[in-house]
C-alpha cells in the first residue's frame, strides 16, 4: 500500500482530504500510519465524482459514466492512470472492497442530476445509502474491527448516514442554491414548512420560527441516529477508536453550533471551530498515546 511505486499516487489522495475535508483529515491523522493511505483514496474517489455532479463547468453525466469505467477497470485488474485512480486499485485489491458498494454511491451521484428533493425519509434512504453508508462500510476493512465485519457493518452504516444528515443541516441554504432540498418534505411539512417558504427565507435573509421548529426536530433525529451509531465504535480495532470517536464527537459538534445560531443556518454555513476541533484531537491523540503504552 505504501511502496515507492504507490507513495506519489497517495500523497496526492492525501492532498486531495486536507484541502476539502478540515474536520474528516484531522480525524485521519489520530489512524495508524498503515490505515492513512487506503483512507485517502477511498476519500479523494469520492470527492472527485462528487465535485463533477455539484462544480459547473463540467458534464456531470460523462464524469459519473468515466467513473463506472474506472470501476470496470479497477476490477477487471486492467492498468490504471492517474493518481486517484492508481490509490483507489491498490486500496480496491488490498482490502478486497466490494464493487457493489461503489456502483451505489455512483448510482446516489446520479440521483443528483435528477433528483431534487425527497417526500420521505424512506425515499431519502435510498440516496442516504450510496452518498454515505456505503462509506462507513467502505472503512470498516480499513479500520479493523475486533468481531467478525459483518456484525459492525450495521454500525458503520449508522455513521455514515449520521455524518450525512449533519451535512445535510449544516448545508440546507447551499444546497437549496443548487435547486435541491435533502431534509424529507414529510418533515417540514409537520412544522408547515415547504420549499418556497424555505426559498423566501434564504432570499431575504429573514427567519421564520416553523423553519427553526422543523430544523429543531430534524437535529433531534440526527442525534438519535449517532445514538444508534456510538455502539460500533467499540467494535473496531483499539488503534483506529480514537479517530472515529473525534469524528463522531467534531460532527455531532457542527449539531452543537446550529443549535447555538438558534437554527439560523439558511444564510451562513455553521463550522466547529479551530480551537474545538484542536481541542477534541488533542484529547484523543493523548488518549491513544495512553492505549499504546505497555
Amino acid at each position: 500500500m505504501s511502496g515507492r511505486s504507490l507513495a506519489p499516487a497517495f500523497r496526492a489522495c492525501r492532498r486531495i482530504a486536507a484541502r476539502h475535508g478540515r474536520t474528516y483529515f484531522l480525524a485521519t491523522l489520530l489512524l495508524p500510519a498503515h490505515a492513512r493511505p487506503a483512507t485517502y483514496a477511498l476519500y479523494a474517489f469520492a470527492r472527485q465524482v462528487d465535485d463533477a455532479v455539484d462544480l459547473p463547468g463540467g458534464d456531470p453525466h460523462r464524469a459519473l459514466d468515466d467513473a463506472a469505467r474506472l470501476l470496470d477497470d479497477v476490477y477487471a485488474g486492467r492498468v490504471t492512470t492517474g493518481p486517484v485512480a492508481t490509490a483507489l486499485a491498490a486500496t480496491v485489491h488490498r482490502y478486497d472492497l466490494p464493487r457493489v458498494w461503489f456502483d451505489a454511491f455512483l448510482h446516489s451521484m446520479r440521483m443528483d442530476l435528477h433528483t431534487a428533493e425527497y417526500a420521505t425519509f424512506t425515499a431519502l434512504g435510498e440516496y442516504v445509502h450510496g452518498s454515505a453508508r456505503v462509506i462507513g462500510l467502505q472503512m470498516l476493512p480499513v479500520l479493523g474491527t475486533t468481531v467478525p465485519q459483518a456484525e459492525a457493518e450495521p454500525y458503520a452504516a449508522a455513521l455514515g448516514e449520521a455524518f450525512q444528515l449533519t451535512n445535510f443541516l449544516r448545508d440546507v441554504g447551499e444546497d437549496l442554491r443548487r435547486g435541491r432540498v435533502y431534509l424529507p418534505a414529510e418533515e417540514l411539512a409537520a412544522f408547515d414548512v415547504d420549499r418556497q417558504l424555505l426559498e423566501w427565507s434564504l432570499a431575504t435573509g429573514r427567519p421564520d420560527p416553523r423553519i427553526r421548529r422543523a430544523l429543531q426536530a430534524l437535529v433531534a433525529h440526527n442525534r438519535a441516529v449517532y445514538r444508534r451509531a456510538r455502539p460500533g465504535i467499540a467494535l473496531l480495532r483499539p488503534e483506529a477508536r480514537p479517530c472515529v470517536t473525534t469524528a463522531f464527537t467534531l460532527y455531532q459538534g457542527i449539531l452543537d453550533e446550529i443549535t447555538a445560531a438558534d437554527y439560523d443556518v439558511l444564510g451562513r454555513r455553521v463550522v466547529v471551530d479551530g480551537k474545538r476541533r484542536a481541542g477534541v484531537a488533542a484529547r484523543a491523540f493523548l488518549g491513544r498515546l495512553t492505549s499504546l503504552s505497555p
